[in-house]
C-alpha cells in the first residue's frame, strides 16, 4: 500500500507541475541579479526596424547606482556616435563629432520602458501582472507589456534569458506582431566596478574641436574632416537635397519652400499648412567652435538614424550630416515621430541642383 501511496505522489507532482520554474520564480530572480548589482555594463547590437529599412547600431550600456548611465550608440552604417550621459550634472545626449550636447530637462529612464537597460526591463515585467513565461531548451522567455508613451506603436516586448536568467535578446513588437526593436546582449557585466569617473561630460568633448587657435587653413581642413580646429565649419557635405517627410497628416500639404544661403550653409524651410501647420528646418549640420549645450525640457527618442530631442511642440535631430528641427502646436507627439521617421526615404529626396 505504502508502495502505491508513494507512486501516486509522484504522479501528482509531475500533473501539477511541482517544482516548475513560474513567472514569479523568473521575475524575482531577474530583479534580485539586477537590484544586487552595483554597477554594469552591457555591450552588442540594437536594431530599429522602420518600414522599409533596418537601422543597425552598436551598443555599449554602463551604470552606476544610482542614477549614473552612460549609452553609446554607433551607427553601424555611417558610423555617427551618439552618447546618453546621466550624471549628477544632469541628462544629456551628446554627439561627438560635431562638439555638441542636448542637456535635458527630464526623468528619463524612469518615464518609459527602455530595452538596453536592465532596471527598466525589471521595471517593465514587474509591473505587467499579466506577463507571461516560456521555457525551451536553451531560454526563459518573458513576455511583457511595454511602455513608450512617445510610441504608442510599440506594445509589448519578449525578453529572452539564458538558464541563468541573464538576458541575452530583447524584442519589441508592435500591435501586429512585428518586431520594431532588436537588442542582442553580447556581455552581460554585473560586476563591472565602474565609478563616477566614469560618467563624466568632459570626457566625451573633443579637445581637437575646442582648439582656440583657429585659422584660415584649419577652417578648410574641417570641410573634409572634421577634427583639430576651432571652426564653426561645414561638414563634409553640404546640402545638396530637400528631404521632404514621406508621411504628412490628413488635409495639410506643402504651402511653401525656401533655400537660404546663410554662412554656415544652406537651411531649407518648408511650410506645410492646413488641419496640421508646422514648419520643417534642413540644414548643413556644422562643428562647434566651443562644446555647445543646448538646453531642452523634454526627452531624448530613438528615431531611425539618430536619438531625437522630443519636447511638447518640437523635435530636433542629426542624420547624415544635416541638422533636422520639426515644429507645430497642432501636431501629436506621435505625428511628429511620424513625420520624422519617414523623412529619407529615397522617394523624397529631390535635388537642389
Amino acid at each position: 500500500m505504502k508502495r502505491y501511496f508513494g507512486l501516486l505522489v509522484v504522479m501528482l507532482l509531475i500533473l501539477t507541475g511541482c517544482g516548475k520554474y513560474t513567472v514569479s520564480d523568473a521575475k524575482e530572480e531577474f530583479k534580485k541579479q539586477v537590484e544586487g548589482s552595483k554597477s554594469y555594463k552591457l555591450s552588442g547590437t540594437m536594431e530599429i526596424h522602420g518600414d522599409e529599412e533596418i537601422f543597425t547600431y552598436s551598443l555599449e550600456t554602463y551604470f552606476l547606482k544610482d542614477d549614473f548611465y552612460k549609452v553609446i550608440l554607433i551607427n553601424q552604417t555611417n558610423n555617427h556616435e551618439q552618447v546618453i550621459l546621466k550624471n549628477t550634472e544632469g541628462l544629456y545626449v551628446v554627439t561627438p563629432n560635431l562638439n555638441k550636447s542636448f542637456k535635458f530637462d527630464s526623468v528619463w529612464p524612469e518615464n518609459s520602458s527602455q530595452a538596453y537597460l536592465l532596471e527598466n526591463l525589471v521595471l517593465d515585467i514587474t509591473n505587467d501582472n499579466e506577463a507571461e513565461l516560456e521555457e525551451t531548451d536553451n531560454n526563459y522567455i518573458i513576455k511583457s507589456k511595454v511602455n513608450y508613451p512617445n510610441n504608442q506603436e510599440l506594445q509589448y516586448q519578449k525578453i529572452y534569458f539564458n538558464k541563468d536568467m541573464i538576458p541575452e535578446k530583447v524584442e519589441v513588437y508592435n500591435g501586429d506582431d512585428i518586431v520594431k526593436i532588436k537588442v542582442n546582449f553580447k556581455e552581460v557585466d554585473l560586476k563591472a566596478k565602474l565609478k563616477e569617473d566614469d560618467f563624466k561630460l568632459d570626457d566625451l568633448i573633443d579637445e581637437d574641436l575646442s582648439d582656440e587657435n583657429c585659422t584660415e587653413e584649419s577652417c578648410k581642413t574641417l570641410d573634409k574632416k572634421c577634427e583639430g580646429s576651432n571652426c564653426d565649419a561645414k561638414t563634409n557635405v553640404s546640402l545638396e537635397s530637400i528631404i521632404y517627410p514621406l508621411y504628412i497628416p490628413a488635409n495639410t500639404h506643402l504651402s511653401s519652400s525656401e533655400t537660404v544661403d546663410t554662412e554656415a550653409g544652406d537651411r531649407v524651410i518648408l511650410t506645410f499648412s492646413g488641419d496640421k501647420n508646422f514648419v520643417l528646418v534642413e540644414e548643413v549640420a556644422q562643428v562647434s567652435r566651443e562644446f555647445e549645450v543646448v538646453p531642452i525640457y523634454g526627452d531624448p527618442l530613438m528615431i531611425n538614424e539618430s536619438i531625437a530631442a522630443l519636447s511638447s511642440n518640437s523635435i530636433s535631430w542629426h542624420a547624415n550630416n544635416v541638422d533636422y528641427y520639426l515644429v507645430g502646436s497642432d501636431l501629436s507627439t506621435d505625428e511628429m515621430v511620424s513625420i520624422a521617421s519617414s523623412l529619407g526615404k529615397a522617394s523624397t529626396v529631390i535635388s537642389t541642383k
